[in-house]
């Protein structure tokens, strides 16, 4: 609902995380709760369902000025990640056009939305996986990537250890480790 979405977005958040990995809603939805709201205090995040050209351009296209990435196992993920979410030099975003540009949304920005947009982005990886925790480190030092997400929910599902546990501490420290040595921010939720 958009009149609940620009509540929120108003409410003294950095970003509101509209879920599209695990919600029915699609691109279309998303973009009309963003173009609610253009100016609200909150800037429209999302958390996307993986890392893929067609995905990520939606976001983006559509306002998304923080984007989520989940189950990055791997540099090249993280690399193909970052690749959609900015423009060249640093990604290959495509110029597709999109409600982002529009000058009710961005494109009335100082220095025009195109020009602007990749110093504008906030690019979060989720490691969830072993396999994710072997590649932490280099995930972290991908040029682009703002901040690494230890996603404790499915950090825990995917390996089988339980939260709190000392197998799953040491999970979590991997990320926090990785993070500190990139440096680059360190997300996860409050658990």
């Amino acid at each position: 609902d958009s009149n609940t979405y620009c509540a929120m977005a108003n409410a003294g958040y950095d970003f509101i995380w509209t879920e599209m990995q695990h919600d029915a809603r699609d691109w279309s939805d998303a973009a009309r709760l963003w173009r609610a709201c253009p100016h609200a205090k909150a800037v429209p995040g999302v958390r996307v369902a993986y890392a893929d050209e067609r995905e990520i351009q939606h976001a983006m296209d559509a306002g998304a000025l923080v984007m989520v990435v989940p189950t990055i196992d791997t540099v090249e993920e993280a690399i193909q990640a970052r690749n959609w979410t900015y423009f060249p030099p640093l990604g290959q975003r495509s110029q597709g056009g999109g409600q982002a540009f529009d000058a009710a949304m961005f494109g009335g920005v100082p220095g025009g939305y195109r020009q602007t947009i990749n110093d504008n982005i906030v690019l979060i990886l989720m490691i969830e996986t072993l396999q994710g925790l072997k590649d932490a480190d280099a995930i972290a030092k991908v040029p682009g990537v703002t901040a690494v997400f230890a996603a404790s929910g499915d950090l825990g599902n995917f390996s089988g250890y339980a939260q709190g546990s000392p197998d799953y501490e040491r999970a979590i420290n991997i990320v926090h480790d990785a993070a500190i040595k990139a440096g680059v921010r360190l997300c996860g939720p409050l658990a």
